[in-house]
């Protein structure tokens, strides 16, 4: 039996805390009051008899007793997401057909996991998966192609489809490792090296491009790349920067010691990523696969995401219903 005081509120409030080293931020991420956040972290440390942080520095940081429990506490918290996750989509055996695309941000880590979800939920159904750039499912869901898709949002309405958004995802910086601790640094060793930009004919692209043209920024045309794992190869084999998102930053781990991540020092701005359904879709379905894909991206992206960068939390977020 656990003690009283080691709550579910209390290991995602402790969470919170070791990922931003503020009580304001985990208190943004949780939905609590200050005071309840710090009320929740004393009793914690109460029940288990040990201190979690070093309530004297600023931000916080972990006492060494806190950095073994987190690590308990992440695998808690990311076995019962999951269980929450896989309980929501519960009944789709009604369905004779069902097609759905999705965004290939989602290809390393969520898209398994929503596949085996619906799969074990549709007894009867004859099921179709596609992964593509946001464009392509956005034109397939329009032609009428697909049931369901999630993609990047265009900002355009549809009659005869319905958005539900997921989630907000920042633009963000991109660099070889190395090029800066602070803005001007990082600013003055970009100028150095060239601007690698995503292929013309992707949103992704037209949607930088867009908010460049905003701030008035021009760089030179040099590279243009369609695949997102080729851009980030580049930026690890220090040949330029890139605007990404941490959807995309996430989707290329295998080049996290070669790169690095950063605000982005020209302007604030961020994509939505929704659900897109048929208009004349009648019963829950799409209701329940948007609330299921909330949940898996909260725990396999935006969780990871912001424990690696911190300044994340709050802009990289989930859409509630």
């Amino acid at each position: 039996m656990l003690n009283k005081g080691v709550t579910l509120r209390g290991l995602e409030v402790f969470e919170a805390l070791a990922n931003s080293g503020s009580v304001a931020q985990a208190a943004k991420r949780t939905g609590l009051s200050q005071p309840a956040v710090s009320q929740q972290l004393r009793n914690l440390e109460s029940a288990l008899s040990a201190d979690l942080v070093n309530h004297g520095k600023r931000p916080m940081t972990l006492t060494a007793a806190g950095r073994s429990f987190l690590t308990r506490t992440k695998a808690v918290l990311s076995q019962l997401r999951l269980a929450q996750s896989e309980l929501t989509v519960m009944d789709l055996t009604h369905l004779s057909t069902l097609s759905i695309g999705l965004i290939d941000d989602f290809d390393n880590d969520l898209t398994p996991r929503l596949v085996t979800i619906l799969a074990e939920n549709m007894t009867k159904c004859q099921f179709k998966l596609i992964s593509a750039p946001s464009l392509d499912i956005n034109l397939a869901m329009q032609d009428g192609r697909l049931h369901i898709a999630v993609a990047a949002s265009t900002g355009q309405v549809h009659d005869n489809v319905v958005e539900y958004p997921l989630v907000q995802d920042p633009f963000i910086l991109v660099t070889p490792r190395g090029m800066g601790d602070n803005t001007a640094d990082i600013m003055s060793s970009m100028a150095g090296v060239p601007f690698l930009r995503y292929a013309r004919e992707q949103l992704i692209s037209q949607q930088i491009e867009v908010h460049l043209a905003r701030q008035g920024l021009q760089f030179e045309e040099r590279f243009e790349i369609g695949s997102h794992l080729a851009l980030m190869a580049m930026v690890a084999r220090r040949i330029g920067w890139a605007i990404t998102t941490p959807l995309g930053y996430m989707r290329a781990a295998r080049f996290h010691d070669d790169i690095e991540a950063h605000a982005l020092p020209f302007g604030e701005f961020s994509r939505v990523i929704s659900l897109f359904s048929r208009a004349d879709w009648a019963d829950r379905v799409p209701l329940d696969v948007a609330q299921t894909m909330r949940q898996l991206v909260q725990n396999q992206i935006i969780d990871p995401a912001v424990s690696r960068l911190p300044w994340l939390a709050g802009s990289l977020r989930v859409i509630e219903a």
